[in-house]
């Protein structure tokens, strides 16, 4: 996939994405063809999907489940916290965002850190 700054992004998933998938793909050649055959998600035109629509769609969601201010940057920010704390190395983390910087990424590890060093006192009987 191309993103930001049209650079090449990875997108991993596990099955139930790849599930969910294969469902939109099945129904999704009943729309109009798109003007772009390679987008995944399309429009109420039948255009790929802006980054504004995907913001309203993760607003909905947010507002059906019940957690407020969710963002398509807090999901991304979620998933790399997670990456991180699951043991993932900054570097991998680094590529799966898209960052050019090692800088830009180490701005998660604050986060695991501080998560890391609140179980170590929670969980260390000599903390």
């Amino acid at each position: 996939m191309t993103g930001k700054g049209n650079k090449q992004r990875v997108v991993p998933f596990g099955h139930a994405a790849a599930d969910a998938i294969a469902a939109w793909l099945d129904v999704r050649g009943e729309f109009p063809p798109a003007a772009d055959e390679n987008a995944l998600f399309l429009g109420t035109r039948g255009k790929r999907i802006d980054q504004r629509q995907v913001r309203r769609v993760v607003e909905r969601a947010s507002q059906v489940t019940g957690t407020t201010g969710l963002t398509p940057h807090g999901l991304r920010h979620s998933a790399a916290t997670h990456l991180l704390e699951g043991g993932a190395d900054l570097r991998v983390v680094q590529e799966v965002l898209g960052h050019a910087s090692l800088q830009t990424t180490q701005v998660y590890t604050h986060v695991s850190a501080a998560r890391l060093k609140k179980i170590y006192e929670q969980a260390h009987p000599r903390a």
